[in-house]
């Protein structure tokens, strides 16, 4: 029998081969030497820009609360940049999540989080760690990552990644491909070692005083030996500290010029707001997680106490729209998701939901608007099933097709449901799409049929289509039809009632689904 490549590993076979037939060497900018690259930087450019905004939406966006923290944290950055060993169009910005962390996308594209943020001391601290990842983004670091083959499949084949903000990673599977599984690898020591270097290196002759970045990996030390979750999740799952890396900034900081700026009491003038700040978003963080464990009232009374500090953060209202949403008051949500936007009229979740509920209201051009908007700014399962079903509900199956596909990439609920709704409209048109067929040979001689249905529907009326060569060469047709149901996820073999056939013609021996319809 004929073995033929599957699409996907036509495409991956494809996609190797035409990266070592680009590959070569390339000199980092940083360190002088020649390294094994198969990432040209015009596509360094190209994965850093195309990933920098929707990576920044589904890790919670861009903190807007604090205009001015965020200017502060941009000079900061552009400072340091300017001494780099490599001019990129870097740029700058705050998520607003807890989880401290702060990566670097290639071409120049960091991030510091809220989270990071609160934890720091002074403008050194910080330009510690802008620094370290400046030379991440200065090394070509992550190039040499996908250069390695650790990010071939994922760049080239466009592969879900998840994310790793808590509140919205189920939702921002879709948006978060190459991205995600950059900022959240783990560097080798090599590159670790050289960001510290580096990074030390730029904070001198930016003057900063280097001596922030050892007092930076000494809290560091602390902070992991404490084993707290969620700094295991965020700057420590990529960056991790330890006793030698603190060796190493005491050594580079003793061969730089000594003195430089700290710049304590300027960073705490510019923190002061988010400090003042932090007990809400340490109650959301508490209401987020009561609403997820069910407890309704307590997520309740925290987000009330939340917006009662902070009355300017959208994810606070946004989270009383969840609660409300919980307990199936959507237009009650809706009040909630309507103020959410009109403190941050630039983040997807916000859309998402308000798209949601006005479906669930029967306001169909302005779910419509949402959950459009919401693609605009991260493409997610929940928009793409919700535009399916006002697709199908106006009679445009071709569109709302379309929709569905796109949704049942995701493996989380939405994408289950998108998968079913797309069955449900295309399985009779394209059932060898949806059920896998193989055949073999039994112990007697004869062949069988494997199917397999690997989708969330019960499907009947399967027919299959055989082709194999007769005795003297010619391609014969045969069909088979199928008796009973296929349960939803299930398998089942059945004799084709062939035997007898020569090795020459199992050789030829092809079958295909040509036919089946979802069991009522």
């Amino acid at each position: 029998m004929k073995t033929r490549l599957r699409p996907m590993k036509k495409l991956i076979l494809l996609a190797l081969t035409t990266l070592l037939t680009l590959s070569g060497c390339a000199t980092n900018p940083v360190t002088g030497k020649k390294e094994f690259s198969i990432v040209s930087e015009e596509q360094e450019l190209a994965i850093g820009k195309q990933q920098y905004a929707p990576m920044r939406q589904a890790q919670g966006g861009d903190l807007v609360i604090d205009p001015r923290l965020t200017a502060y944290v941009r000079e900061v950055g552009e400072r340091l940049a300017r001494v780099s060993d490599r001019k990129l169009p870097y740029e700058f910005n705050i998520i607003n999540s807890s989880v401290p962390n702060a990566w670097a996308l290639p071409g120049g594209k960091i991030v510091v989080n809220r989270g990071l943020l609160t934890a720091l001391r002074s403008e050194n601290e910080l330009a510690a760690v802008l620094g370290h990842e400046i030379t991440h983004a200065a090394a070509r670091h992550g190039a040499r990552a996908m250069s390695r083959g650790l990010l071939v499949q994922g760049a080239m084949l466009g592969a879900v990644i998840a994310s790793q903000g808590k509140d919205y990673a189920q939702l921002a599977q879709l948006g978060a491909s190459i991205g995600g599984q950059l900022i959240t690898q783990k560097y080798g020591r090599d590159a670790e070692r050289e960001a510290d270097f580096h990074g030390m290196k730029y904070m001198s002759k930016a003057g900063y005083d280097p001596q922030g970045a050892v007092e930076l990996q000494k809290t560091f030390v602390k902070l992991f030996e404490k084993h707290s979750q969620d700094w295991l999740s965020g700057l420590f799952a990529s960056h991790p500290p330890s006793a030698e890396r603190v060796q190493n900034n005491i050594k580079t900081a003793a061969g730089l010029p000594k003195g430089g700026e700290v710049g304590e009491t300027r960073y705490q003038s510019h923190i002061a707001r988010l400090m003042r700040a932090k007990p809400a978003y340490d109650a959301y963080d508490k209401a987020r997680k009561a609403l997820a464990d069910g407890d309704i009232s307590t997520a309740r009374a925290l987000a009330n106490q939340a917006v009662g500090i902070e009355p300017r953060e959208g994810h606070f209202y946004a989270l009383l729209g969840d609660i409300e949403l919980k307990q199936n008051h959507p237009r009650a949500a809706k009040i909630q998701y309507d103020r959410a936007i009109r403190h941050n009229d630039s983040f997807f979740y916000y859309y998402v939901q308000r798209g949601l509920v006005n479906e669930e209201l029967h306001q169909n051009a302005q779910a419509k608007a949402d959950l459009e908007k919401s693609l605009s700014l991260l493409p997610t399962a929940d928009a793409y099933n919700g535009l399916g079903i006002l697709a199908r509900a106006e009679g445009d199956i071709g569109k709302a097709k379309e929709y569905f596909a796109k949704a049942s990439q995701d493996k989380g609920s939405a994408g289950k449901a998108a998968l079913g709704s797309l069955v449900d409209l295309d399985l009779s048109a394209n059932p060898g799409k949806y059920l896998g067929v193989r055949a073999a040979k039994n112990l007697s001689g004869g062949i069988i049929a494997e199917i397999s249905n690997p989708t969330p529907r019960a499907v009947t009326g399967i027919v299959l289509d055989i082709q194999v060569a007769d005795a003297s060469g010619h391609m014969r047709r045969i069909q088979r039809s199928i008796n009973g149901t296929l349960a939803a996820g299930h398998k089942d073999q059945v004799d084709l009632g062939l035997s007898g056939l020569t090795p020459a013609q199992l050789k030829t021996f092809q079958i295909s689904v040509v036919g089946a319809r979802v069991a009522r």
